[in-house]
């Protein structure tokens, strides 16, 4: 991503948040579904590449998580409003791909709601920052 992503967003004139100032209206931040789904899940895989692992404790897996996503459970005060088709549509999803958009999106929904986008005041320029990943507290009430 850094070496082909970051030029490109850079020549479209987005910011990037708390590294690059762009269009203000059009922000790119860094996402990461496992960051989420590890929060409502544990350690508990639900997705797989390969058909051969596409077994059916990642099924529940699947399905545990988007009854979490829907319940409200995790620490970003957000409730995914789904219809029975779109529910089924992830969880049937053994890939996981759907499911990573949707963790995405929240996580950049959440990001919306925040000062500076829930990003800590100071980021490495080299690491950048997952938006959702924890930072001290002491530092966020500072921002």
């Amino acid at each position: 991503m850094l070496h082909a992503g970051v030029p490109r967003l850079v020549e479209a004139g987005v910011t990037l948040a708390g590294l690059h100032a762009g269009d203000p209206q059009r922000v790119a931040l860094e996402a990461y579904p496992g960051l989420l789904a590890r929060e409502l899940i544990g350690a508990r895989s639900y997705k797989s590449d390969e058909r051969a692992k596409q077994t059916p404790e990642r099924l529940i897996a699947r399905k545990d998580l988007v009854d979490a996503l829907e319940q409200g459970r995790s620490r970003l005060g957000l409730r995914l409003k789904l219809r029975h088709a779109q529910r089924e549509e992830l969880v049937a999803d053994a890939r996981g791909d759907r499911l990573d958009a949707v963790l995405c999106m929240l996580q950049a929904a959440w990001a919306a709601t925040q000062p500076n986008h829930g990003l800590p005041p100071v980021i490495d320029p080299l690491e950048g920052w997952i938006v959702t990943a924890p930072w001290a507290a002491d530092a966020r009430s500072a921002a």
